[in-house]
């Protein structure tokens, strides 16, 4: 029996890898090392490939547009792709991008105690080629992101998990703390996956409006249901806004609302102008 479910060839998932950048990062490094070796463009004394962002989703159908998007974005800042423009036309700004193969090479993986730092070759592809049309199995691509969350060091970032945190115990009214290792592995393995604290805060706010008040869905407000694997799921939630009893939107800051009603009730006798004996009715 083959190994592989499906009859394709595999896009690569090198666990040291996720380990080092983080898992949707890894995946998009190994492509882009894939079509750098087969590259002809040449600048600078180095290799470069470019593409659109349509494009290049097109060979990881399983994400959406801006879900690649935050994973490149997070190896630029990483400092792992370098991106350029050497477009002959002026409003052309189609990146091209290299690996800096030199940082990549300088890497530790700690896990459970150990260094993990398997023998990399630059320009080497291990274990066969990557191919750009392979779906791989959700299953397997979920267990290495709870891989990466259990293994990744929890700290790092105490600043970003401190205001995240302090923003949901003021939102919601809870008591966590920001030192937990569970949240901060939660916390860095979004951040490393490129989300930043305002998609944080986005988040609880949307599932502050939906979950607030409800005596089943309220003990959810936490932060290992709000920063898990369902996180970019609840960024992209459209928020319904709660009505109360007097039909205002839960939330509603009275005197602001009644402030905007005056303004509005006086700009409109101000539009009516002067009225004329002669122009009423009676």
């Amino acid at each position: 029996m083959n190994s592989l479910l499906i009859e394709e060839p595999p896009l690569q998932v090198l666990p040291s890898l996720a380990c080092k950048v983080g898992l949707n990062e890894a995946i998009v490094l190994q492509q882009f090392h894939y079509w750098l070796q087969r590259s002809n463009n040449v600048q600078d004394g180095y290799k470069w490939i470019y593409n659109t962002y349509q494009n290049w989703n097109k060979q990881f159908p399983f994400w959406g547009e801006h879900t690649l998007r935050r994973a490149i974005n997070s190896l630029e800042k990483q400092g792992y792709l370098i991106s350029a423009n050497f477009n002959k036309a002026g409003f052309d700004k189609t990146k091209w991008y290299r690996i800096d193969y030199k940082k990549l090479l300088d890497r530790r993986c700690v896990q459970n105690g150990q260094t993990n730092s398997p023998d990399w070759t630059n320009g080497a592809v291990q274990n066969g080629q990557t191919n750009t049309n392979r779906l791989p199995e959700n299953n397997k691509q979920e267990i290495n992101s709870n891989n990466v969350e259990r293994h990744t060091a929890p700290s790092g970032k105490p600043e970003q998990t401190a205001e995240i945190i302090g923003y949901l115990n003021k939102r919601v009214g809870t008591h966590y703390r920001a030192t937990t290792r569970k949240t901060q592995a939660l916390i860095k393995a979004r951040l490393n996956e490129g989300f930043t604290v305002d998609d944080f805060k986005q988040v609880i706010d949307n599932k502050s409006e939906a979950w607030l008040g409800d005596q089943k869905m309220e003990k959810y407000l936490r932060p290992e249901t709000l920063f898990g694997t369902k996180f970019e799921g609840y960024l992209n939630e459209r928020s319904t806004p709660r009505v109360g009893g007097d039909g205002i939107v839960v939330g509603t800051d009275y005197a602001k609302l009644a402030k905007e009603q005056d303004e509005a009730y006086q700009e409109s006798l101000e539009n009516m102008g002067e009225v004329h004996d002669k122009e009423l009715p009676w």
